[in-house]
């Protein structure tokens, strides 16, 4: 027979409580293990020191899939096995030829969650649209930002407070190298 916890206006079956907390914390340690694995299988420790792309590789990386959702609130019971496996490059990229990874430096677009060290998929064939987070070469130098086309009007635009738009001139040497499709973002 399961002891009772009594708290002042309410009891608690002590028994369910701490099956509730085991499976809070397995379905933590499930998801952040399946997380790593995935980062760490499409993501090999990539140095780019230079501003130039690194090609994503072709080959086909397989990754057990949950048949389930995985709730950001409190969890409910699910089935504690995969079901199926999935490749990320038919789930992350949409053309592998000109699909590139860059690493992020600095804290321009920290308000949409990309942030120093983070990995951003950028691929060429995506036509950039007003509104898109972009990788752009302004003046030689490569920049991430939000790209604002409105009016004849062409300006990059930070989701930081602490940096100003950027209005592009007509003197100004500027084109969209790609299109940001993921980012990449380590916990651990």
């Amino acid at each position: 027979m399961a002891q009772t916890l009594n708290c002042d206006m309410t009891s608690v079956n002590a028994s369910k409580l701490v099956t509730a907390a085991f499976e809070v914390i397995a379905r933590w340690v499930f998801t952040s293990l399946l997380y790593l694995i995935t980062v760490f299988a499409i993501m090999p420790n990539l140095s780019i020191s230079t501003p130039n792309p690194a090609p994503i590789q072709a080959n086909p990386m397989l990754l057990n899939v949950c048949g389930w959702s995985v709730p950001a609130g409190f969890p409910s019971p699910a089935a504690d096995h995969a079901q199926k496996r999935i490749d990320l490059n038919k789930h992350l990229i949409r053309n592998g030829d000109a699909t590139h990874v860059f690493r992020v430096a600095g804290d321009s677009m920290t308000g949409i969650g990309i942030y120093e060290g983070d990995r951003l998929l950028i691929d060429r064939s995506i036509e950039p649209k007003h509104n898109h987070i972009v990788l752009a070469v302004l003046n030689n130098e490569f920049t991430v930002k939000r790209l604002y086309k409105r009016g004849g009007v062409v300006k990059l635009i930070a989701e930081n407070p602490l940096y100003p738009a950027i209005v592009i001139k007509e003197a100004d040497d500027f084109t969209v190298w790609g299109v940001v499709t993921f980012n990449l973002h380590k916990l651990i």
